[in-house]
């Protein structure tokens, strides 16, 4: 059921376009036509309750375009409109620079200054009571060998102590330099382990809901996806009421939803829920669950990692016999508001029901997860990780597809607007839209261009001369390649690597080769590797996957990406795997549905890395030969921006050496 807006249909609020046009002015811009078309656009789409796809390239200007037309909403209906984001940069560029900057721009036009507040996940903020009451410890079985590790993390507790007592807001993101997830976990909870206001000690002063009490006050909620996604898909609700949201970088919102709601299995987290029920419950009866999680333990170890697509016997009773013992200690524990007049006792009830439920809610999906008639029917997948030196193996399971849940969940009930310089995979919006579950439903989709111009400031070559990329690692045609680009250009390289592993091979084998600085993602914090080649005209920086989405270098010193290889999911990804086959299953073409998809959002996020001012110029080298060769290649192309294209290798070698002696 849909929410009806409460705007009346003459609204006494300054046009749209107007609007814009005073914030452009006021923030010292020009006017750019995909801008205009941007905000028509949204507003006509939250007038007419209708979801809409903007695709919007760099440069265009989208926040303010959706922006402006999100606050004359928020004024005109008296509800707040939520903008989401998918990392933490962009929802602190919101909120301290351009809402600030907008809101004082339009104040004189509207009833009021514009009001806005960010609103995370209660993990992310300070739990008072937490910090100050006896609750149970969340200890780390490896840090208990490792002396180290101990010492250090109680230098950051002390830091979070001390922090604790002059801070504000209790927002993690304010403790600079940042701490570890074991530290700040021992001054957190959850949703689930919250006692809540009304029942915690510290709740008229709690930090998170001190932030949601603001976040319902004001016109503009900058929020997460994954908080989005909690929000639409949980029982109780953690946004305020709204009408309409936005949704920027939309094209990592199904990756965010699948993270929000995948679960994960491990002797840890039995043994984590064993520890909370601690003396609560009969020993006998906790015994039973212990003894559970040691056999999973063992059993873990022993199995080889990957896709689980049919549940072995041992397996199948492994996770009967971890449900039926968490399910014996929940109803050992008798009620869930017993003790509610005593804090520390309710605190350390509800962080113990908090562990069991997720224990053998887990256990209980897993087991679901098998038994249907055919592939076509199964709903979600399980798969073994095998872990690391540091962290166990553990079982996962995960949905085959979450188009259904944001269909229901989330564009069911609100007005939706989806923004990002990448969307239209193939030249349109059809594949991201079926895994939004947009398919059948009321949307638009635009695209409203770019300001840059492409085939004038950027060259696309792929190097179709070179062999098939194998397993093998770099061929040394490859770094051959790689080596003659880089000093044709002088340096001034971004190179985009398919796996870290590939991205530290070429560095190896090219440090000593050429003359330039050349930095390693690893190397350094990624912050101070990208700081350091955006400073430094003559630098080159290697890396995979944050910086194909992350990096953002206007100017001289970013004239060559390089891509490696099509990047294309590994075909030993579970998750991924199981999408390809389960789309085959029901008819469809499971390759281009999944891995093609994957590898044109990706591969279109990497190229964008180019151009970040009118003013850029350069090659995107894209040593695959796939990408100008395979029957897949034309979707591929269709997906990137229009630059010009050659497979000539002499063509992107001369460009690169003029603009290195004349950066005009």
């Amino acid at each position: 059921m849909r929410v009806a807006f409460t705007a009346v249909p003459d609204s006494h609020l300054p046009p749209v376009d107007e609007l814009l046009s005073i914030a452009v002015n006021a923030l010292g811009g020009s006017e750019r036509q995909g801008q205009v078309t941007m905000v028509q656009a949204v507003q006509k789409a939250i007038d007419d309750e209708e979801h809409l796809a903007v695709q919007a390239g760099t440069g265009t200007g989208k926040s303010l375009a959706y922006l402006v037309p999100s606050i004359r909403h928020a004024m005109d209906s008296d509800t707040p409109v939520v903008i989401s984001t998918a990392t933490i940069a962009l929802q602190r560029q919101l909120v301290d620079r351009d809402l600030p900057r907008l809101s004082e721009a339009l104040a004189k036009e509207l009833p009021h200054e514009p009001t806005f507040a960010i609103l995370k996940g209660r993990r992310n903020y300070l739990c008072r009571y937490k910090a100050t009451a006896g609750w149970p410890e969340e200890d780390e079985q490896d840090q208990l060998f490792d002396p180290r590790e101990v010492s250090a993390t109680g230098r950051m507790v002390q830091r979070i102590q001390e922090w604790a007592e002059e801070t504000e807001t209790g927002d993690r993101d304010e403790l600079v330099p940042g701490v570890s997830e074991q530290a700040w976990r021992q001054f957190s909870v959850s949703a689930q382990e919250c006692l809540g206001a009304t029942r915690c000690p510290s709740g008229a002063e709690c930090f998170a809901e001190l932030a949601r009490a603001r976040a319902g006050e004001v016109d503009v909620v900058v929020t997460n996806h994954a908080l989005l996604a909690i929000d639409a898909m949980g029982d109780l609700p953690v946004l305020p009421e709204h009408e309409v949201v936005v949704v920027d970088e939309a094209h990592e919102l199904v990756d965010r939803v699948t993270s929000v709601v995948t679960s994960e299995l491990s002797e840890a987290s039995v043994m984590l829920a064993v520890r909370r029920v601690g003396r609560l419950i009969d020993q006998p009866v906790a015994d039973q669950l212990m003894e559970a999680g040691e056999d999973l333990k063992a059993l873990l170890a022993a199995a080889p990692p990957g896709r689980i697509d049919e549940l072995p016997q041992v397996l199948g009773l492994t996770l009967q016999l971890i449900r039926d013992t968490a399910w014996r200690c929940i109803t050992a524990m008798g009620p869930r508001n017993a003790d509610k007049d005593d804090p520390d006792k309710a605190g350390q009830r509800k962080a113990a029901f908090t562990a069991l439920d997720e224990v053998h809610d887990t256990a209980v999906r897993m087991l679901d997860a098998y038994g249907h008639a055919s592939e076509a029917d199964r709903a979600e997948v399980v798969w073994l990780d095998a872990g690391t030196d540091r962290r166990p193996p553990m079982l996962r399971v995960a949905p085959l597809s979450v188009s259904g849940m944001l269909r229901d969940k989330l564009f069911g009930e609100r007005t939706v607007v989806l923004t990002s310089a990448t969307l239209a995979l193939g030249g349109t919006f059809d594949a991201l839209a079926a895994q939004w579950g947009l398919g059948d439903g009321k949307w638009q989709g635009i695209d409203v261009g770019s300001p840059f111009d492409h085939p004038r400031a950027g060259i696309l070559y792929v190097a179709k001369h070179l062999p098939q990329p194998g397993r093998d690692g770099l061929p040394q045609q490859y770094l051959d390649e790689i080596a003659e680009l880089i000093e044709a250009a002088g340096g001034r390289t971004l190179g985009l690597f398919s796996s870290m592993r590939a991205a530290k091979a070429a560095t190896e084998a090219l440090r000593d080769r050429l003359d330039v600085p050349l930095l390693c993602q690893g190397d350094d914090s990624t912050m101070l590797l990208v700081k350091q080649f955006a400073e430094d005209e003559p630098t080159c920086l290697f890396g995979t996957l944050s910086l194909w989405q992350g990096v953002d270098v206007p100017g001289p010193s970013l004239r060559l990406v390089i891509i490696d290889r099509v990047p294309f999911p590994r075909p030993d990804d579970p998750l991924t795997s199981a999408r390809q086959r389960h789309v085959a299953a029901r008819g469809g073409n499971g390759f281009m549905a999944i891995a093609a998809n994957h590898a044109a959002l990706l591969l279109a996020q990497g190229v964008g890395r180019l151009l970040r001012s009118q003013d850029d110029k350069g090659v995107i080298a894209v040593l695959d030969p796939r990408l100008a060769t395979a029957r897949y290649s034309g979707f591929l192309l269709g997906s990137l921006p229009p630059f010009w294209r050659t497979t000539d290798p002499a063509v992107p070698r001369a460009a690169l050496k003029r603009l290195a002696t004349d950066p005009t």
